[in-house]
């Protein structure tokens, strides 16, 4: 029987593949001071938090080519959030899937609240040429005040 993905997933722990692939510090740290507020005495490492980062980017790798061969095995070209929960489910991990559905019903609503601001363009009430020659004197202002 060969290897599985799970297998996989922890040997490339031990062995990083893709130095190019990270997530942002600045936010990793966030999020773990929130979860991990000053106040309790206990601090984070940076050697820890980049660890913490390493197995987020392998994480991420692993649930993302999970659910790309699912949805080959759908014939879709689109991966869905469908084949990102069924994906969590194959690799073990259907404690998960409730609150990756929480997030993406909280990411469509955010979506929609974007739609509805519109265009700034079109709420300005200006023309192109109007706004271009604001932009302009705004450029030339801002030259003053640096000059």
């Amino acid at each position: 029987m060969g290897k599985s993905k799970t297998d996989a997933f922890w040997k490339s722990i031990d062995n990083p593949g893709n130095d190019d692939l990270s997530l942002p510090k600045a936010t990793v740290q966030k999020i773990v001071s929130e979860i991990l507020p000053a106040s309790s005495g206990v601090s984070f490492s940076k050697e820890a938090r980049d660890l913490l980062i390493e197995c987020c980017v392998e994480f991420i790798t692993l649930v993302s080519s999970e659910a790309n061969e699912i949805s080959e095995k759908e014939a879709k070209k689109t991966i869905a959030c469908d084949h990102i929960t069924k994906a969590l489910e194959t690799l073990g991990f259907s404690d998960y899937i409730p609150a990756v559905l929480e997030a993406a019903a909280q990411h469509k609503e955010t979506q929609k609240v974007r739609e509805k601001r519109g265009n700034k363009f079109e709420e300005s009430g200006m023309t192109l040429a109007e706004l271009e020659e604001l932009q302009r004197q705004q450029f030339e202002a801002a030259r003053e005040r640096h000059a």
